[in-house]
């Protein structure tokens, strides 16, 4: 084991609610859904027609990499993962320094889509004999470690650049993978986080698996409803989030100001048995994987004040807390606040975990747990299995010492983090 403390000196976001830290948390903070409705999907005849999509423009990237860049990048799911991450790359104190490599930072930044747009484009251009067309940048934005390419250019990392791809739990998995690197000693800082962007061919992937949100497509702001007895389907989200992590004493040496700290943090797969699927978690291997996460954090589970769950809003729900109970040992008044921000950005797969995370951080850092839109009527075995004082419908102003992180992904693949104010 190591004793090198890993502290988190950085955020970035691009989120339907907000695009940068400031607008982010007013909207958490206040419940401000950025789920609406998008006439394209009315127009496709999709059962689902509401989305999470950030507000994003393209010249917001002009400040963030080079007019030739900027030219050439058509996929938004890399300029999402660009802005965030260069977000917090300046938020932790840094500058973008053009000749220097560093060779003790690195970078972990998930997607699981390449941009279909952008490889939709490509192919109709070869089969109507125009490839030349394609140009010289299709490839590295059709590549999944597109994001970290421009990323680790932009910013001279010279240390472990890293993709990776676990469908949902892909952002919590990188915020381990990176905070791993520095506990051990094989980096003093990583930029970490993940990015997602659902265009039409994604959505309808989706839609025609019939697990999409479809009743309330006249009232978007209602159609994400986690742990909810109404809950119908979750609503496709895009975005991306983006933290510093940092070698403490590295932190503290030069000053930089300290969000929180990431006590621990575990990976790990159901293998698809035991009731695990493809689509579906195995219940032994989230429980596992909750309890790694608390064992090599060095904490009880009775120190958690507020759990950050994966929570969709499908009929999953119900048994992710029951999850939950068995693996902390809790139930009832005991158990901890729990929330879902999907309740107010949907679901942007790749990049939820790291757009959760940042919320979470934000609530350690603030002391609040943000409210779960659409709760009017709780699943009964939720409702009854951890109570309703547990479930805030508005925000809550308490102390929070303790967070735990979980998302679970397609492939039977769970990531939970352990995440505590710095002291």
């Amino acid at each position: 084991m190591s004793d090198r403390r890993v502290v988190i000196t950085g955020l970035g976001v691009v989120a339907p609610n907000g695009n940068n830290i400031p607008d982010f948390l007013q909207a958490i903070q206040n419940g401000v859904s950025g789920i609406k409705h998008y006439p394209e999907y009315e127009d496709l005849k999709f059962n689902c027609q509401v989305g999470g999509f950030p507000e994003f423009e393209w010249e917001d990237l002009r400040n963030y990499i080079s007019e030739t860049s900027l030219y050439g990048l058509k996929g938004k799911g890399i300029a999402f993962g660009i802005k965030a991450a260069l977000d917090a790359w300046t938020d932790a104190g840094n500058e973008i320094v053009s000749e220097q490599v560093l060779l003790d930072t690195g970078c972990v930044f998930g997607s699981s889509v390449a941009d279909t747009d952008v490889i939709k484009n490509a192919i109709y251009r070869v089969d109507a004999h125009e490839s030349k067309k394609l140009g010289s940048r299709v490839v590295e934005q059709i590549m999944n470690s597109g994001v970290t390419a421009y990323i680790s250019g932009r910013l001279g990392l010279g240390n472990k650049v890293i993709n990776n791809s676990a469908a949902c739990a892909t952002g919590t998995q990188s915020i381990i993978m990176g905070y791993e690197y520095i506990k051990y000693g094989m980096a003093k800082r990583m930029l970490v986080g993940s990015c997602e962007f659902v265009d039409r061919y994604v959505f309808g992937g989706f839609d025609s698996m019939r697990v999409l949100s479809r009743k309330y497509n006249d009232q978007a702001e209602r159609a994400s409803r986690p742990m909810s007895a109404s809950a119908g389907g979750f609503v496709p989200g895009s975005g991306a989030g983006a933290l510093m992590l940092e070698e403490m004493e590295y932190a503290l040496a030069r000053g930089a100001k300290i969000y929180g700290e990431v006590l621990g943090g575990s990976t790990n797969s159901g293998g698809q048995r035991n009731g695990g699927t493809m689509t579906a978690p195995s219940s032994e291997g989230v429980i596992r994987c909750i309890r790694e996460a608390i064992t090599d954090s060095g904490i009880s589970a009775d120190d958690i004040d507020l759990v950050c769950g994966h929570l969709t809003a499908t009929m999953a729900d119900k048994w992710e807390i029951q999850n939950w109970i068995q693996a902390l040992g809790r139930s009832g008044d005991n158990f901890p606040l729990v929330n879902s921000l999907k309740s107010m950005v949907g679901h942007s797969l790749s990049a939820a975990g790291s757009i959760e995370t940042v919320a979470a951080v934000l609530q350690l850092k603030y002391n609040f747990a943000h409210p779960n839109l659409n709760l009017e009527d709780p699943m009964p075995e939720i409702l009854d299995a951890i109570g309703a004082n547990n479930l805030p419908v508005t925000k809550v102003n308490t102390q929070i010492d303790v967070i735990a992180k979980a998302n679970f992904g397609f492939g039977d693949v769970n990531a939970c983090l352990i995440l505590s104010k710095f002291n």
